[in-house]
């Protein structure tokens, strides 16, 4: 070992920046590898595909992170393997040498094997993805007033469907509703009657981890505001103009936004460990990788599957998740350094879930609150999460705004294509 303990730490999302701020005031040299040079507020990319907020409103630079931390450097590069025999991560830019290991890569849209699907729908979970959704729609709507349209074209391209009635689905539903009313008061030569918008579920409810009472609230608050609710509906393919449902059912659009499922990155694959279904890495109980060739590789975050004891499923893909995992996988591995083999088993601490589903209106299951009240709340957690006081004024001054006048001026169409 050298000198210096060598950290090195995958991915710069909730549970890498988290874990990373944690070694940094230890007397340890940290190595952050990311692909992107910012962390990424996921929770909030409907909104940039939707114009309610800038990508740099959502997006905050590692480097920042640890501008007055000297033992954190930031390598740019995309993992894609770690020999364990030689401690070492493999990148598109080199290997990386490690005493410790932490694997916090996140997730990926999981199309469920339908390339058909992967190749014509919208994921959502890059700042890239969100910009291209807010383009493309925004292009559905010039390109639906053109007056020589034929109207079974104009009502493909104002059909809207959203796969996936979790929150993301759920909060890009109700966004898209409330982005309608305002092209309807500017594009005043197109039939909003033709306009719809569809969420699409494979299961009998949506926002599967709130309580029953809150998943009915929530679907009567989503057709009130014109939304479609589809439940126990499957997908099994779309070829870019017709969305087709195990039913035998076809829904004629130009515009599917994949918000059904996540999977592992790739790079799990080639990590050492056991991978579960979905891909993510097992991991025990101590946040230890299954199967790792030594006792120095740890997984936290939306890559690792954490399941134990008489768990049903797997701990969700959410951020809590991720920074509680931080917390303990940190306290385990200087443990480890400081010679003591007592692991810390990591326990999880369910702090509630909560979705918006537009403006003003919002459901949170602990404590249970509805409406305005339950979208304060959930505005002030999402607020507190964000990185950097300058981005938490001009959000809260965005969605002040927003909230009383409706206005959305990020309808901005960045790309070229007509």
């Amino acid at each position: 070992m050298a000198d210096k303990p060598r950290i090195v730490i995958v991915g710069g999302g909730f549970g890498g920046i988290k874990i990373a701020k944690l070694f940094a005031k230890e007397n340890v040299d940290i190595t952050l590898v990311d692909r992107h040079n910012f962390h990424l507020f996921q929770p909030l990319l409907y909104q940039v595909s939707t114009s309610v907020l800038a990508e740099d409103e959502i997006a905050y630079p590692i480097r920042t992170f640890f501008r007055d931390n000297k033992n954190v450097n930031f390598f740019m590069a995309k993992a894609q393997g770690v020999d364990q025999e030689r401690n070492v991560l493999i990148t598109n830019h080199g290997e990386i040498p490690y005493d410790y290991l932490i694997l916090a890569a996140g997730a990926t849209t999981n199309f469920f094997g339908m390339k058909e699907v992967e190749e014509k729908a919208y994921g959502m979970k890059t700042i890239q993805e969100a910009i291209h959704i807010r383009n493309h729609v925004l292009h559905e709507f010039e390109r639906a007033s053109k007056p020589y349209r034929t109207p079974e074209d104009r009502r493909k391209r104002m059909t809207f469907v959203v796969a996936g009635g979790g929150p993301t689905g759920v909060e890009e539903a109700g966004a898209l509703t409330e982005l309608i009313d305002v092209q309807k008061k500017e594009i005043h030569n197109l039939d909003f009657n033709d306009v719809q918008v569809i969420l699409i579920e494979a299961t009998p409810r949506v926002l599967p981890m709130m309580p029953e009472d809150l998943q009915k609230e929530t679907v009567r608050v989503l057709e009130k505001k014109g939304v479609r609710v589809m439940l126990d509906t499957q997908v099994v393919g779309y070829d870019g103009d017709v969305l087709k449902l195990k039913s035998g059912a076809e829904i004629p659009t130009t515009t599917v936004i994949w918000a059904a499922g996540v999977r592992a990155v790739d790079f799990m694959n080639n990590c050492g460990g056991e991978n579960a279904r979905d891909g993510r890495l097992m991991i025990e109980e101590n946040l230890m990788v299954k199967g790792a060739v030594n006792k120095n590789v740890f997984a936290i975050g939306d890559c690792a599957c954490f399941m134990h004891g008489d768990m049903k499923r797997p701990l969700p893909t959410v951020a809590p998740v991720a920074t509680q995992e931080a917390v303990v996988c940190h306290k385990n591995i200087m443990k480890l350094i400081k010679g003591d083999t007592n692991l810390e088993k990591f326990v999880y601490k369910d702090l509630g879930a909560m979705a918006t589903i537009g403006r003003g209106q919002a459901v949170v299951g602990h404590p249970r609150m509805t409406g305005f009240l339950a979208w304060c709340a959930w505005m002030f957690v999402h607020l507190i999460r964000l990185a950097g006081a300058h981005t938490n004024l001009t959000v809260a001054i965005k969605w002040t705004w927003n909230l009383f006048s409706g206005i959305r001026l990020g309808r901005i169409i960045t790309n070229m294509k007509l």
